[in-house]
């Protein structure tokens, strides 16, 4: 993601995500110029308004700029979990040997464990399903949020994003989430992920 100033402008789509299978292409698209690009219009549209609210009158149960701020949080999480869910797809879904996946060993007890536990947070989520590396007890999780700004756990850090709202999915699958959190799993670009973890290793962890 890159801010031009106050403006957001969205990242390019990955060619290789409209050739993954499982998933047509019409499903690939819809999600990424409908529903990304729809956030990332918002969050400038209300950055832009925050810039003139009227923050005199600004109040806990209901005021322009209360509106405007909780709209802000929504926006840009819908905004960073979408690239985060893009740029983690178009891979193999295989996963090699590597720091990875000795931390999903060491804190789920086995990969097949953790995509056990995955898919059921998938399955349970009306929004998110996301593998992160916690500072505070050191460990992986799986967290589940219901919404972009709903259930996130402060400091937690990404590092596999999967999208279960239906847009995600509906075109393909229909009502089916378990299979299209299946191929889900068959397109994590498990180098992506690997990478994220990379770029917060020497800051949290020395192994």
């Amino acid at each position: 993601m890159k801010d031009s100033g106050n403006n957001i402008n969205p990242i390019p789509l990955n060619p290789r995500l409209l050739m993954m299978p499982e998933f047509s292409e019409r499903q690939i698209l819809e999600h990424y110029e409908v529903l990304y690009l729809g956030y990332v219009n918002k969050i400038n549209e209300i950055r832009e308004l925050l810039l003139t609210a009227d923050r005199s009158k600004a109040n806990a149960t209901y005021s322009g700029f209360r509106g405007l701020k909780k709209a802000e949080t929504y926006a840009i999480d819908g905004v960073i979990l979408h690239e985060l869910y893009f740029e983690n797809l178009g891979g193999s879904g295989k996963i090699y040997q590597g720091e990875l996946l000795r931390l999903i060993e060491r804190d789920f007890g086995s990969f097949n464990d953790w995509r056990e536990d995955f898919i059921a947070t998938g399955i349970s989520a009306r929004g998110w399903a996301i593998l992160v590396y916690d500072p505070r007890d050191g460990r992986l999780h799986n967290y589940l949020l219901d919404a972009h700004d709903y259930g996130v756990v402060q400091n937690s850090i990404a590092l596999l994003v999967m999208d279960v709202y239906e847009h995600a999915y509906f075109i393909d699958y229909g009502t089916k989430k378990t299979d299209y959190i299946k191929a889900f799993l068959k397109n994590v670009d498990w180098n992506a992920v690997n990478d994220r973890l990379k770029r917060i290793s020497f800051i949290f962890f020395n192994s």
